[in-house]
């Protein structure tokens, strides 16, 4: 593995905005726009737009992208009143699937239901490779019937091949405090010496991204408190969607979506840190490029060869 994908959409109130957007790198630091910076994949099911991405490179040589199906564009004012609270309910009540062998072609558009009336909205999936189990971890955040469809957890479901899903369970729900139970969304999973670490989008105390620490991924977590001393930093409150991966000289590289601008703003913010262990990440600027704003996605490591298959790809009008 040599260079790297990033699977992600744009923070545009249009149609256009909310579908599938590739970038790619040959070191993790500098970025170009794939398919001249236009849609890979559209969505057509569901909402018409998806948001959320994460992608997996599977033990057969298959790539799937999970993600949230909605859009702000069509779905927030013609079917939700332009009210949070009524997506976190009643949309979303699926995820959305593609497959390929080769990044280029892809499936037909699927939709995946995962549980059952209990749940409220499916948000931002996350794929794990679980090596002592063989199988993979897909885990979300969800509203749920549990706490009336109040503050959101994170849940997972296994499956071997991305077609049959075990029923979901509850992964891990935020603190509860005097307030209530604090809400928790867009959980990214990663193992290193054998430990598994989770990133999430906290609430509140602190309103902010979080990394937590389990010697099993399935749980029990427990919060990283120099990754807290780390973030202190930051304005809170204006900071979700943690993804991070590995750069070729073996540090980590943490992205955090900014999203306390206007439309089209930021977009990603890098950090690294010589380990997950030691919690201490490092904001990392000047050392990266993006062409635009990435929003809400997943990095993956690709071969030089797919590096270039992709570079050089462009989308036939007829494809869209």
């Amino acid at each position: 593995m040599a260079a790297y994908l990033f699977v992600h959409f744009k923070e545009k109130r249009t149609p256009d905005g909310e579908q599938v957007y590739f970038g790619i790198s040959r070191d993790g630091f500098r970025w170009e726009a794939v398919n001249r910076g236009e849609p890979v994949l559209w969505s057509y099911l569901g909402d018409r737009g998806v948001r959320d991405f994460t992608i997996a490179r599977t033990g057969g040589g298959q790539f799937v992208i999970l993600a949230t199906d909605l859009s702000l564009a069509y779905g927030m004012p013609y079917y939700y009143e332009n009210r949070w609270e009524n997506i976190a309910r009643l949309g979303s009540k699926c995820l959305v699937m593609w497959k390929s062998e080769d990044l280029i072609r892809w499936s037909e558009q699927e939709m995946v239901k995962l549980g059952n009336e209990d749940f409220g909205c499916l948000w931002a999936p996350d794929i794990l490779y679980d090596r002592g189990e063989g199988d993979y971890i897909v885990h979300w955040s969800s509203s749920h019937s549990r706490n009336d469809f109040g503050a959101k957890g994170i849940f997972y479901s296994r499956t071997r091949d991305f077609k049959t899903f075990s029923e979901p369970r509850l992964l891990y729900a935020g603190e509860v405090t005097n307030s209530g139970e604090v809400e928790v969304i867009d959980s990214a999973i990663y193992e290193e010496n054998g430990a598994y670490y989770m990133f999430l989008k906290w609430a509140k105390n602190p309103a902010r991204v979080v990394l937590l620490r389990s010697s099993s991924p399935t749980g029990e977590y427990n919060r990283v408190e120099e990754f807290d001393r780390s973030m202190e930093c930051l304005e809170e409150g204006l900071y979700e969607a943690p993804t991070a991966f590995r750069t070729a000289d073996g540090r980590w590289c943490l992205m955090l979506d900014f999203y306390g601008c206007g439309e089209e703003g930021q977009g990603y913010v890098p950090f690294l840190a010589d380990s997950l262990e030691s919690g201490k990440f490092v904001r990392a600027d000047k050392e990266f490029s993006f062409p635009y704003g990435f929003k809400h996605g997943t990095v993956l490591q690709i071969t030089d060869g797919e590096y270039e298959r992709l570079r050089d790809f462009r989308k036939p009008p007829s494809w869209r």
